[in-house]
């Protein structure tokens, strides 16, 4: 087509200015949702609703068609029926538009007809020198420019790039980040992948300043050779994690029905996986908790790790959890037993790694402490520490003392993290934090979790990614 991937995806992901061809003033529709979450996200760009029986759109005047806007449009947002999608785009290429998503369903997912609707639009297209995501898309987000295109909840800003080719699942994992606190670059709905696919966006990505880490919730690719020649190259910049369906039969049969995608064989595709240095999710919601200590962290030089936690349960959980996903926990050496032993009340054993501070909480600063010790050892490569901020309990209202203990125990394990190049993931296991003291974490780019597998997954990931750039 002329121009490289990086550049045909800008006029998508960075308009000047879009064209919403089926808008609507109705608030159940998706030419009403593209237009209302962009103003809200305040795009940086022109939006030109496009309805032949509205004059007016949520407040901006509309065109009847797409040829009867004055200006140049980057992006065409298409959501008219199937039967008429072809006209759209051939309208829209005349207009020489260079993007379009493609929000409309009822193509290649449905048989043999819509697959024929399909190639025509893939024609068309092509011959326009337009480039699309598509058909059956959710939409697309960029919070650096204000972009919100479809049914996507509005997402915060943040490092992570999320690829997913299903809108519902894409719509709860978007809010499930949003309580969790991770931000997103970038939000791509996939859908059939018609004419730009994962390998598209992966490339495209790997050039994104504002990605830190590429998520991907696929369910088959159209080029599977390219997309794992990509994802080699893009895995040695930055790391992609990617969450795919079709491990079963069950599971295959529903995605051909879903997005018509072929999931393939599901052992070649993990030994692909690892070849490529892509860390596979086996749930979705890991996905995320990965992607953020690998957005956050620097990364370890070995997969050794020390564990400072309250309760001796959840010292052998995360061990546990450790030594399972490969991970190891080494004993300490005899002069950090004593050493740590000091800060821990008599009675309590001699800590050999996890370290035990359930008893050790006279001071709000101890556990940090205790982390500082751990994280300096020559052997220790990462630490998941559990500060406990207040105890454990319902629902309750905390008093300012509290609070005031939780952001003492909290600011010291800040300095720790910039003062040694090595990750520090949080546990904060059923407490009722203070949100100041969490906001402390958060602004300090340290991750944290609810519960131990959460936390031993994270440091997985790092250690994963970590290996896989020195060999």
């Amino acid at each position: 087509m002329g121009e490289n991937t990086v550049t045909q995806l800008d006029y998508i992901f960075k308009p000047r200015s879009i064209a919403i061809i089926g808008a609507s003033n109705d608030p159940q529709k998706w030419g009403n949702w593209s237009i209302d979450r962009s103003l809200n996200a305040s795009f940086k760009g022109n939006i030109y609703p496009i309805n032949y029986n509205e004059s007016e759109i949520l407040g901006i005047p509309a065109f009847p068609n797409i040829l009867d806007v004055p200006e140049k449009v980057d992006l065409a947002v298409i959501s008219t029926p199937a039967s008429v999608m072809s006209q759209a785009m051939a309208e829209c290429a005349k207009k020489k538009v260079k993007g379009a998503v493609v929000i409309t369903g009822g193509f290649a997912e449905i048989g043999e007809e819509g697959e024929a609707l399909q190639k025509e639009l893939v024609k068309i297209a092509r011959q326009g020198n337009i480039r699309f995501v598509g058909p059956n898309s959710p939409g697309i987000t960029n919070s650096a420019v204000g972009l919100m295109v479809g049914a996507s909840p509005r997402t915060d800003s943040g490092s992570i790039a999320f690829i997913s080719q299903s809108g519902t699942l894409s719509e709860v994992m978007i809010r499930k980040t949003q309580r969790k606190g991770y931000g997103l670059s970038k939000f791509i709905g996939i859908g059939n992948q018609a004419d730009l696919n994962a390998a598209d966006y992966l490339e495209y990505l790997a050039q994104d300043e504002a990605t830190k880490v590429i998520v991907l919730y696929v369910e088959g690719f159209p080029e599977g050779r390219k997309f794992f020649d990509v994802a080699r190259e893009v895995t040695k910049k930055k790391p992609v994690i990617i969450y795919k369906v079709g491990r079963t039969l069950a599971g295959g049969r529903a995605t051909l029905s879903h997005t018509a995608s072929l999931t393939g064989n599901d052992e070649l595709f993990e030994s692909l996986c690892k070849q490529a240095g892509i860390i596979r999710a086996y749930e979705v919601d890991h996905a995320f908790d990965m992607a953020e200590a690998l957005a956050t962290q620097p990364l370890p030089e070995g997969n050794r790790v020390g564990i400072i936690s309250g309760g001796g349960a959840l010292c052998v959980i995360i061990a546990e959890q450790c030594a399972f996903l490969g991970l190891e926990v080494p004993e300490f050496d005899e002069d950090t037993k004593v050493s740590l032993h000091k800060e821990l009340a008599p009675y309590v054993p001699i800590p050999k790694n996890p370290v035990d501070t359930v008893t050790a909480l006279e001071s709000p600063t101890t556990v940090a402490m205790l982390t500082e010790k751990v994280i300096q050892l020559p052997y220790i490569d990462g630490v998941i520490t559990n500060p406990r901020l207040v105890g454990v309990g319902g629902e309750k209202s905390i008093s300012e003392t509290e609070t005031q203990r939780a952001i003492e125990a909290i600011q010291p394990i800040v300095a720790i993290s910039q003062k040694y190049n090595k990750p520090i993931v949080a546990l904060v296991y059923n407490l009722v934090e203070p949100k100041e003291a969490l906001h402390i974490l958060r602004e300090a780019n340290i991750p944290y979790y609810e519960t131990p597998e959460e936390c031993a997954r994270a440091m997985f990931a790092l250690a994963k990614y970590s290996e896989f750039l020195r060999y």
